[in-house]
């Protein structure tokens, strides 16, 4: 079978910039990841992943490109896992990042299952919508409420030396 995506990028501009593309559903996350990339005109030669996401789009389980994890805390591999393992129809959004420097930011969801097209090469670009621009889109981290984050919520008083963790007189 084959898996319709449409790739759109987390932007605040007014132009929508996306691309719609078909793969295999037995191809590899890093074969998206790849069709990702040249899609939008990237090397592909920077840091990437996927993660897995609900339908509000919270970001959740990640799939990497390469294996940063400690031992113990092990994270799925984009070229070990399938794409039909990840994504389904009960789960057809995941979120894309690439270039942890710049966070391009990507939101990839199933649009559709439809059957292998004769004399079609797979991945298929089909539709491409909108120019990327030159700087990755300015994140914002803000808390919802100001008054919801608070740096100095730690009860400490930086005045009182004698029950602060550390020696005054270090070197």
């Amino acid at each position: 079978m084959i898996y319709r995506f449409r790739v759109i990028l987390d932007n605040d501009t007014e132009d929508d910039v996306f691309r719609d593309l078909e793969i295999r559903e037995t191809d590899t996350m890093e074969d998206l990841h790849n069709i990702i990339t040249q899609s939008f005109g990237f090397d592909g030669m920077e840091m990437a992943s996927f993660y897995i996401s609900d339908d509000e789009w919270n970001q959740g389980e990640e799939i990497a490109m390469m294996d940063m994890s400690e031992a113990g805390n092990e994270v799925k591999m984009m070229s070990t896992t399938v794409i039909k393992d990840v994504v389904h129809e009960a789960s057809p959004k995941l979120i894309y990042v690439y270039d942890f420097l710049s966070m391009w930011t990507f939101y990839v969801e199933l649009a559709e299952i439809v059957d292998e097209a004769q004399g079609t090469d797979y991945p298929n670009l089909m539709f491409v919508h909108g120019q990327i621009p030159d700087e990755a889109p300015d994140k914002s981290f803000e808390a919802e409420d100001d008054d919801a984050f608070n740096e100095f919520d730690d009860d400490l008083d930086i005045d009182d030396y004698e029950n602060l963790d550390f020696d005054e007189n270090w070197n």
